[in-house]
């Protein structure tokens, strides 16, 4: 459905399973012809809705099904807001049809890997350590830097990211994480596709408000490049918020190039 974008595998699916969490498939005499995804978001008040047909399976009413069965399972949870994506023109006008609205853009840019990349230094008082080994640092950083990271995001809802969640679903593998005087100032990772060794994506660049503007960004997403580099990624890819022209800038002045455009979708639960 998706070719240019990771598929999770078995293992990450189960390890994301909670009481929140609804994952359905719909089959055909007994073959599989579309899944769908609902969940708590990270938007403040909301639930994702994420419905998928095959293509020679559409237009049958089966992303109908799968979509009214996933608003269901939101509604179920007390959230008043359905969130979506689309990036392309038939599944844009799918989500119309159902009385969805565009809420917010993203960009993706992406890096192809040619060799080692020449990290810039790193600031004065920073030391840069990997979260994988130093257990509980990424943790620990959710109030004093994970806060204050996320009221920066350039979005059109505020971000509602527990701790858990926080601990779970922000944390790249590798994750590099600056610190000074013990604390953490900035971070940047990676995410590894399951599915395709060669690819990987950007995970959360961000730095504490009072570290900006010394190149600490820049230095940690170098480090980020030449990790992937030295372990056989071939493509970088992020997205952007459209909003944070800094960090789309940063992306295009490391050699990133804008490969694609993702509509976010809104709607209230219930329709009037």
């Amino acid at each position: 459905v998706l070719p240019y974008e990771r598929t999770a595998s078995v293992a990450e699916l189960r390890e994301s399973a909670s009481a929140d969490r609804l994952m359905v498939l719909a089959r055909r005499d007994g073959v599989v012809v579309g899944h769908g995804l609902a969940a708590r978001s990270d938007m403040a008040r909301a639930g994702s809705v994420v419905p998928r047909v095959l293509p020679e399976h559409r237009r049958q009413g089966i992303g109908t099904a799968l979509l009214h069965h996933l608003v269901a399972h939101v509604e179920g949870l007390g959230l008043p807001t359905l969130r979506a994506g689309a990036d392309d023109e038939g599944s844009l006008a799918f989500a119309h049809r159902f009385g969805f609205e565009e809420a917010n853009r993203e960009v993706e840019q992406t890096y192809r890997v040619n060799g080692p990349v020449a990290v810039t230094p790193v600031p004065d008082g920073v030391e840069v350590v990997r979260a994988q080994d130093r257990p509980g640092l990424w943790e620990g950083a959710y109030e004093r830097f994970g806060l204050e990271c996320l009221a920066d995001f350039a979005v059109d809802t505020p971000l509602d990211v527990t701790p858990e969640r926080w601990a779970r679903d922000w944390l790249g593998d590798p994750m590099f994480l600056a610190l000074h005087d013990g604390e953490v100032v900035g971070c940047a990772g990676l995410g590894l596709d399951a599915d395709d060794a060669s690819r990987a994506e950007n995970g959360l660049t961000a730095v504490r408000r009072d570290w900006r503007g010394r190149g600490l960004a820049v230095h940690l997403k170098l480090v980020a490049l030449d990790w992937a580099a030295a372990h056989g990624v071939e493509e970088v890819y992020t997205w952007t918020q459209d909003g944070n022209a800094a960090m789309r800038a940063l992306n295009t002045r490391l050699g990133y190039a804008t490969t694609r455009v993702g509509i976010q979708l809104s709607r209230p639960t219930r329709r009037t």
